[in-house]
């Protein structure tokens, strides 16, 4: 558990490097965490990796522990992902390829910027329930209806601190039974989140530039990249999830795997830890087998 000052703040994270050294020669794993919701939600997956991966969760500017006041960061994709850069370049993850990054929901954006701007480092991507939909009439006028819903799920937030409010938003997020410690953490951390920071992320999420954008820098990460997705989500359509995976799959010379799962919803590291992590797993051996074929064929020449 440390602080690291960076330039847009005092960023919180944990690194399990720290209770175990051994874990320094072992390949690191970044999470980037979704919409208004603290690093503490992946720890039950930390712990089921950790034995065979440097793991390394924090919170975002504007949740959790990270302070931000005295600071004034910008709330952006390109900010989250300049304060992830400079986590990563204090904790030496640049210096080799030894890395997996994986992003969840709105996390999926930011980390798909960290994968472009550290692609010498990178050994994989898995980007979780971050989807792109054709954009056509009806899409349009759904991301205006989301927008309103953004707004009034901050103007009117305290309401979910209490029942049975409080049920209906986790059952929104989670199809499958989670822990009640992660209903109250992810409720306690969405009420408390920097309202500035949550609106302006809620909006880049759903702005279609920002998708435009999102698209095309996925398709371009040259390292193995797996989507996710809960078949049973009802925060994100899964569908958009299959579309870029799809569109991953046509246009990319780099390895794309799909990992769907038929009933969960969008928290699948808290609805079912032992399937998700054994998912990611494969997908983190996949893309370690991938390099190091990589590097005989290239010596081989």
């Amino acid at each position: 558990m440390s602080y690291f000052a960076s330039s847009r703040c005092r960023l919180y994270y944990e690194d399990t490097a720290e209770k175990d050294p051994s874990s320094l020669q072992k390949p690191a794993v970044l999470f980037v965490n979704g919409w208004a919701i603290s690093s503490r939600y992946w720890t039950p997956l930390v712990e089921k990796l950790a034995p065979r991966y440097r793991c390394i969760t924090y919170d975002q500017s504007g949740t959790g522990r990270t302070i931000i006041k005295g600071f004034r960061p910008t709330f952006t994709i390109e900010g989250f992902a300049e304060e992830a850069g400079q986590l990563i370049e204090h904790l030496g993850l640049d210096r080799s390829r030894n890395l997996h990054i994986v992003g969840h929901s709105m996390g999926g954006m930011v980390a798909t910027e960290l994968c472009l701007r550290y692609r010498k480092s990178l050994l994989s991507a898995s980007i979780v329930a971050c989807g792109i939909f054709e954009e056509t009439a009806l899409t349009s006028l759904g991301l205006f209806f989301l927008g309103g819903l953004i707004d009034f799920s901050m103007n009117f937030r305290s309401i979910f601190e209490v029942e049975p409010l409080k049920s209906m938003f986790i059952k929104r997020a989670a199809t499958k039974e989670i822990p009640k410690e992660y209903h109250d953490i992810i409720v306690e951390d969405f009420t408390r989140s920097d309202k500035e920071a949550t609106n302006a992320v809620g909006r880049f999420s759903i702005d279609p530039e920002a998708l435009r954008t999102y698209t095309r820098h996925v398709i371009a990460i040259e390292s193995p990249v797996l989507c996710s997705v809960g078949m049973a989500d009802h925060t994100i359509p899964p569908e958009g999830t299959i579309t870029l995976y799809e569109r991953r799959l046509a246009e990319s010379p780099a390895p794309t795997n799909l990992a769907k799962f038929m009933d969960l919803g969008h928290l699948p590291m808290l609805e079912a830890t032992d399937r998700f992590a054994a998912e990611l797993k494969k997908h983190f051996e996949f893309a370690e087998q991938f390099y190091k074929q990589t590097a005989r064929e290239t010596s081989g020449n």
